[in-house]
């Protein structure tokens, strides 16, 4: 991730072009059934189909990754679906299959008609509001979509929805976060992405854990908001830890901010 990262800021600098960074799209499985496999990698030529995915292991994954591209540098697409957290649809039935790949390819490849079923948004029952009660839209929805609505994630502090409006009003709001500015790596363990974005007063450090351990936060005032709750720290004064498959947005903390 760091190395791709690296060679995307490159690249658009070099040409005095804005990066942007997307985590799903129409075309690729959706990262929360991604994220949840043994093989997190992505191809067009097996999209891994059937394969056991976690899904609570791959939406605290997501979780975490929002947090990582709402830090970068430059702008961030998010594809429908991204802020509820949608699994991709792995059984629609044969006979609904749309997608031109899955007639070129001989009834081979199911395509990617799983990422393209629509949008859960009120109700407990399909449609769920994308249509009127009791009709059923191009490509079935799961019953069990009635907990991922954006009706039933709205006011629900702990759900994804609210996890991508915290995180992009802070976006907007944190000067170190807007715009194209200054991305410095930090000092971090093995498997753990650290970074500051900005200077002064209104730097963020970013930290995301990806090395399957707690690990401890780094010096910092404040703590702007985390993809998962943090480990209480075990004795006053020290300083809480974050968890494996998590993401920290901090006030970072230095004796040139004047702070601590």
């Amino acid at each position: 991730l760091r190395r791709v990262i690296d060679i995307t800021l490159d690249a658009h600098d070099g040409v005095g072009a804005g990066p942007t960074w997307v985590l799903s799209n129409h075309d690729v499985v959706r990262h929360v059934t991604r994220y949840g496999r043994a093989d997190t990698a992505f191809s067009m030529t097996d999209r891994q189909i059937g394969e056991p995915s976690d899904l609570a292991l791959g939406t605290r994954r997501a979780r975490a990754a929002a947090l990582l591209t709402f830090s970068l540098p430059g702008a961030v697409y998010l594809y429908q679906g991204d802020e509820l957290g949608l699994p991709e649809v792995e059984d629609l039935p044969e006979e609904l299959l749309q997608d031109p790949m899955w007639e070129r390819s001989g009834h081979t490849n199911r395509g990617r008609d799983g990422c393209r079923v629509p949008l859960p948004w009120s109700g407990e029952a399909p449609p769920f509001g994308y249509g009127p009660d009791g009709s059923t839209p191009w490509l079935p929805q799961p019953a069990e979509w009635k907990n991922l609505t954006a009706e039933a994630q709205a006011d629900d502090p702990g759900s994804m929805l609210t996890l991508y409006r915290r995180a992009l009003r802070l976006r907007r709001a944190e000067p170190a976060l807007t715009g194209g500015g200054q991305l410095t790596w930090l000092p971090s363990p093995e498997g753990v992405l650290c970074y500051q974005r900005g200077g002064g007063a209104d730097a963020v450090t970013v930290m995301i854990n990806l090395s399957g351990g707690p690990v401890s936060l780094p010096p910092h005032s404040t703590i702007l908001m985390t993809s998962a709750p943090l480990i209480p720290a075990p004795e006053p004064g020290d300083s809480p830890s974050l968890p494996a498959d998590t993401g920290a947005w901090l006030r970072r903390r230095n004796a040139a901010d004047g702070i601590g």
